[in-house]
């Protein structure tokens, strides 16, 4: 006896061609240029299932001349569309006819171009349709021999519509719904039976992004985080869903334009996947994975720990230097070792730390004043003139901005640019102004960060939206256990469960007790969501009172002002 099959989801077979609707549309225009031309007619055919639901048919007065050649080729004349509706009240009302269907046309990039340059003319937003192009469809499925042309008039012969396309829209809408039909009768045996195959089956679709889609087939509708393996088990590509076989599916699809992800599909053999309790911990297993494995066709988050630092250096006379790991007292990470050198003359500015970089003895210095002590900008320890106990209180002044704990260099800072500006020096005063926005960026991420690196453990919950409870425990920042509680589940027997079970985690070195600052940002994030509630804190939350963040409504305004520059330019 045949095994029976098991019956598939409603996933599994996407939206069925028989119950998708169609809205079939084509447009008569003053020429081919969006920004120069205009529609002059709108015809449109709703259809399900080969039945016809509705059609849609006006003039539109394109409130210009219409060129000889085209009223030759169309018959609208210029008297035909004097009184007729402008674009702008037809526009919603077409919006309206296609709402939730596929949009269907012959040569589609030309009309829905003209459709998408139409609503941001008039400040509709694009309601980005699934969009069906019959050209490239008759492409695919049609010999040469068989339709050596794919016009519309000719497929129209071929598959015998009811109605000639005359280059006047609604004609040429109902002939092209007569040649969907016999193009969807085409590819009904080639196994397309819902609308993603369908989409699938365009040639934008490369032959090795068809032939792998199988691989898809074995994975989880599960949220969790899934790994493209090329022929030699290398992982190819890290990536994170809330679905997993949905997701990796649209990677065999039209969809995916990417050329890269492409060449990447053409060369996976496998993909395997990973399920997580919720999106939170398939944020933190992707980048885990990706810092693991460095996967070629990631771009981003793959060396975690290659960020710059600015530190201050352990002698007798501190100064700061840009390093790449760090200390108890740095400022970072950041991702451009320039950005790090611009946060170090930013402090230099203003805070009178030496810029050299001697190594200064504290008994025998020995050495002469530069330029810069001449200017008053360093106390010149290296020529004696400053002991360690005199020069220690710009140390502490660096050590407590960073912490948090003071911000006078950041008012400091403030001030000079305002003087810039006063004195109509507004280059200078625009360079000074990106610096300490950068600045306060910068110290603003660090001190969130380093607050919640800082607790030993903290386990927190968020609603799943479906009754239950996400959990999370969280140890020095870092995500060490995460669970779920189901609607009707009581949820503190699972807290107590992932406590007893999470990762330890051993505090390091560094503002962010060794963490990672991607996954410490990720975690954050989740943590101060709408709805998230603290279970248990080994120690109080709290970031400092005078830190970065307080700049927050300056740092607004000043990215306004440079945003308004950049317009103005």
């Amino acid at each position: 006896m045949r095994p029976s099959r098991a019956q598939l989801s409603f996933d599994e077979l996407g939206s069925p061609l028989r119950t998708t609707t169609f809205v079939v549309v084509d447009l008569e225009t003053t020429g081919g240029s969006t920004e120069q031309d205009a529609i002059t007619e709108i015809g449109a055919v709703r259809v399900r299932d080969g039945e016809v639901l509705g059609e849609f048919a006006t003039l539109v007065d394109p409130e210009r001349g219409i060129p000889p050649t085209v009223v030759a080729l169309t018959g609208i004349t210029q008297a035909m569309v004097t009184d007729a509706p402008k674009l702008s009240a037809v526009l919603p009302a077409f919006l309206e006819f296609a709402s939730g269907a596929v949009l269907v046309a012959h040569n589609a990039p030309f009309d829905v171009g003209f459709l998408r340059a139409a609503c941001e003319l008039l400040g509709h937003p694009w309601p980005k349709p699934s969009v069906l192009c019959t050209a490239r469809l008759a492409r695919r499925v049609l010999t040469r021999d068989e339709a050596p042309s794919c016009r519309l008039a000719a497929l129209a012969r071929l598959f015998h519509a009811r109605t000639e396309p005359v280059h006047r829209a609604l004609a040429d809408a109902r002939a092209t719904v007569d040649v969907l039909h016999g193009l969807l009768e085409r590819v009904g045996p080639l196994g397309v039976h819902s609308l993603e195959e369908l989409l699938a089956f365009l040639p934008e679709v490369t032959p090795e992004q068809r032939r792998k889609r199988g691989l898809a087939a074995h994975l989880p509708s599960a949220p969790g985080v899934y790994l493209f393996r090329g022929p030699r088990e290398e992982v190819l590509y890290v990536g994170t869903a809330s679905n997993l076989r949905r997701r990796v599916r649209q990677y065999f699809t039209a969809g995916e334009s990417r050329r890269r992800i492409r060449e990447m599909v053409g060369l996976a053999d496998r993909v395997d996947a990973i399920e997580c309790a919720h999106p939170l911990e398939a944020e933190v297993r992707e980048l885990r994975l990706l810092a693991a494995h460095h996967p070629r066709y990631n771009r981003r988050s793959k060396f975690p720990q290659r960020g710059w630092w600015v530190v201050l250096t352990d002698e007798a006379f501190p100064r700061l230097s840009v390093v790449r790991q760090p200390r108890d007292a740095a400022l970072g990470p950041f991702s451009a070792q320039r950005a790090a050198v611009e946060a170090v003359e930013a402090l230099q500015d203003v805070v009178p730390i030496r810029p050299c970089t001697l190594r200064i003895s504290a008994r025998n210095p020995g050495g002469k004043p530069c330029v810069v002590a001449e200017m008053g900008r360093c106390g010149a320890p290296c020529a004696g003139r400053q002991g360690v106990d005199e020069y220690a209180p710009a140390v502490r002044s660096v050590a407590d901005l960073l912490a948090g704990r003071w911000d006078e260099p950041l008012r400091e800072l403030r001030a000079r640019l305002e003087r810039f500006a006063e004195a109509e020096r507004f280059e200078e005063a625009g360079v000074r102004r990106d610096r300490l926005a950068g600045l306060v960026r910068a110290l603003t991420r660090l001190q969130r960060l380093a607050a919640l690196a800082a607790i030993p453990e903290l386990v927190a919950a968020h609603p799943d939206g479906a009754g239950g409870w996400e959990l999370a425990v969280v140890r020095h920042g870092r995500l060490a256990a995460a669970g779920v509680a189901r609607r009707g589940v009581p949820p503190m027997p699972v807290v107590d469960a992932l406590v007893a079970g999470a990762e330890t985690v051993l505090p390091g070195s560094g503002p962010l007790c060794g963490a990672p600052a991607d996954e410490v940002t990720v975690v954050r994030r989740w943590l101060v969501r709408a709805g998230t509630r603290l279970v248990r804190c080994a120690q109080p939350w709290h970031e400092p009172a005078r830190g970065a963040a307080s700049w927050h409504s300056w740092l607004e305004l000043a990215e306004a002002g440079r945003a308004g520059y950049a317009a103005a330019d």
